[in-house]
């Protein structure tokens, strides 16, 4: 009896909804409108890189990715390498991490778990407005007000204390990679301590609240509970910052020196593959020399995807984690 009321509701259920009645109740209108604008942005994505290796084709025939390792930067005898800009690109970057990294990770714990809320919403917004200052303002600012305050007081500090280091060794004439490296910290801090700061939010309440219960203090609760259940995020914001370095471009070229060498000493002028293109994509004369900065654009192309896509990657594992 039970089976043959199933059958009979079963018979008289109503068909599901059409095409057309689907479509005026907005469900196929949103997914066609939101899958087009996903579609189109990998279409803009892959004609850049079609367009990026197109052009790059010149240089790829003649120099073949020995061009990556070469040192040889001569337009007029057509001899280009990339080695000292990717050096120079990754120094730069490297020492703009090293310095952002732990004021840009403790000042997102001190905004998200010390601070009281008006404060904190306060400081993160002025924070966030860095983000905003266009680049070439930082360069303005790195040339009249820190490089004067690092050829005063920084350099002879650096040489008195480290000075036995290789790094910090030779003239300093004001434009170098520290230079730089200083200009691209100030950039990306921004960066870190708005993620961070959102990935500590993110970190269920109950955790917190289960710690203080135990008897752990404010700080034993961040500490030990918080940042361990942060942390895959948080490294998402340093690939984050680092993609922003390794890109900017009029800022570094401003303060770095704009010559392809490569040297040990970080007091040294040098060059960076957004810089180079910056200076000479205008001037460039021969299919070889243009295809040669195309080439570094790729490679710079290249490095930002790979850690813009690491970085959403971390970014996830900590949501699922903590969901």
């Amino acid at each position: 009896m039970a089976s043959t009321t199933l059958i009979a509701e079963t018979m008289h259920r109503p068909a599901d909804k059409g095409f057309f009645s689907r479509l005026r109740g907005g469900d196929e209108i949103s997914i066609l409108l939101t899958g087009a604008a996903t579609i189109s942005i990998l279409l803009v994505v892959g004609i850049i890189v079609y367009e990026l290796w197109i052009n790059s084709l010149p240089a790829i025939d003649t120099f073949g990715f020995g061009f990556l390792t070469s040192r040889a930067w001569n337009p007029n005898n057509n001899k280009f390498g990339a080695l000292p800009f990717v050096f120079g690109t990754c120094v730069t970057s490297l020492v703009a991490m090293l310095l952002a990294v732990p004021f840009g990770v403790q000042a997102a714990i001190f905004l998200a778990e010390l601070a009281p809320p008006r404060i904190s919403n306060v400081l993160t917004f002025m924070i966030e407005l860095l983000a905003a200052v266009p680049s070439v303002i930082y360069g303005l600012l790195g040339i009249f007000i820190l490089v004067p305050l690092i050829r005063t007081y920084l350099v002879p500090a650096l040489r008195a204390t480290l000075g036995f280091l290789p790094f910090f060794q030779g003239d300093f004439y004001g434009v170098s990679f520290l230079s730089a490296g200083l200009i691209l910290a100030v950039m990306i801090v921004p960066f870190i301590v708005s993620v961070s700061r959102e990935v500590l939010l993110a970190v269920p309440t109950e955790q917190r609240e289960a710690a203080l219960a135990l008897g752990a203090t404010k700080w034993e609760t961040t500490w030990d509970i918080v940042l361990p259940n942060a942390s895959t995020g948080i490294m998402g914001s340093f690939f984050l910052a680092l993609a922003r370095a390794l890109g900017e471009t009029m800022a570094v070229t401003m303060v770095i020196g704009n010559t392809a060498r490569i040297t040990d000493s970080l007091f040294s002028p040098g060059y960076s593959i957004a810089a180079v293109i910056a200076n000479e994509f205008a001037e460039a004369s021969g299919s070889k020399y243009v295809s040669s900065l195309i080439f570094l654009g790729l490679v710079l192309f290249g490095l930002t995807i790979v850690i813009n896509a690491l970085a959403r990657v971390f970014i996830i594992m900590t949501q699922q984690r903590n969901s």
